[in-house]
């Protein structure tokens, strides 16, 4: 359901930017968050791979993962 005209005009009266900017913060936001823990995730298994208490193949199955989902997201946020 698309908002009438009234609608479009007492929103950007009111919060000063148009619909389609806030959507575009919204989606940025999101992917600012998961990259921000994609790299604290990654990192943290980057620790402790390096000190032996997790294996290679855990370290992996971490960046395959946090990939997969950056993959998926990216897929349903920008189509």
């Amino acid at each position: 359901m698309s908002p009438s005209a009234d609608q479009l005009t007492a929103f950007q009266s009111n919060s000063g930017f148009t619909p389609s900017a806030c959507a575009t913060l919204a989606v940025g936001s999101v992917f600012a968050v998961l990259l921000l823990w994609g790299v604290w995730a990654m990192r943290t298994a980057y620790v402790g791979w390096t000190e032996h208490r997790i294996s290679q193949r855990q370290l992996l199955g971490v960046t395959v993962r946090f990939a997969a989902m950056y993959v998926v997201l990216t897929f349903f946020l920008l189509s």
